[in-house]
């Protein structure tokens, strides 16, 4: 007999899929990282997801992000989001908070996990310092903005990040409020420079997904240990 998870089923097994299944992982930020992030999750079998963004789609997503169509432009992310995983497993428990996480906010979840997709700086030590002080393991995305090369990729600490101008401000912060070392997605490769009279950064599908993709790998065998 076959079912959705027939594949994964295959590799992993059913005791591992079953610890996925009971897990609870949230995803902070529904963006070009966060909706791979999403995705993956949801097609690997995780049976309860936490969704959490402030935005709506613009029509400058559509370049990289799972959840910017046309057909979607100046929704709220975190509903489509839903409406998604849905679509992909109608038996996943999602919770979708339209909130900007800040330390002022209040999550009465618990999760198992926490995949950080966050651009804020100031949001994302809030959320470093959350799930330190609640023991919820997880990961931070750094910069995939002005990258090109997905194989420059890795996971390592934060304390030995390099080539990424996010990670930089990262350290210092967690340096100066005395946080812990966490696991970080970044990339090696320098990036490339930014015509400064645009306020935006430039980036490619290729890239911010792989970020997503590796941070819910990373998620899923933390899970199924």
């Amino acid at each position: 007999m076959t079912d959705r998870l027939h594949r994964i089923r295959l590799l992993l097994g059913d005791e591992k899929l079953q610890k996925l299944r009971h897990s609870t992982v949230m995803v902070f930020g529904c963006g070009a990282v966060g909706s791979f992030a999403i995705e993956s999750l949801a097609r690997s079998g995780v049976g309860n997801i936490v969704v959490i963004d402030f935005d709506t789609v613009d029509e400058t997503n559509i370049n990289r992000q799972l959840f910017a169509l046309d057909s979607t432009t100046g929704q709220k992310k975190v509903q489509i989001a839903k409406q998604r995983i849905l679509d992909i497993n109608p038996q996943i428990n999602v919770t979708a908070l339209d909130m900007f996480f800040d330390e002022n906010s209040t999550i009465d979840i618990i999760p198992d996990f926490v995949i950080d997709a966050i651009d804020s700086v100031q949001s994302k030590i809030a959320l470093y310092r959350w799930c330190q002080s609640n023991r919820i393991p997880f990961i931070s995305s750094m910069g995939a903005a002005r990258k090109t090369d997905p194989t420059k990729i890795k996971i390592d600490k934060i304390s030995r990040t390099f080539a990424c101008p996010l990670a930089a401000s990262i350290r210092k912060k967690v340096r100066e409020l005395k946080i812990h070392d966490f696991s970080v997605v970044f990339s090696t490769e320098t990036a490339v420079p930014h015509h400064k009279t645009d306020k935006d950064f430039g980036s490619i599908i290729t890239v911010t997904g792989t970020f997503g993709l590796v941070a819910a790998n990373y998620a899923i065998q933390h899970l199924i240990k």
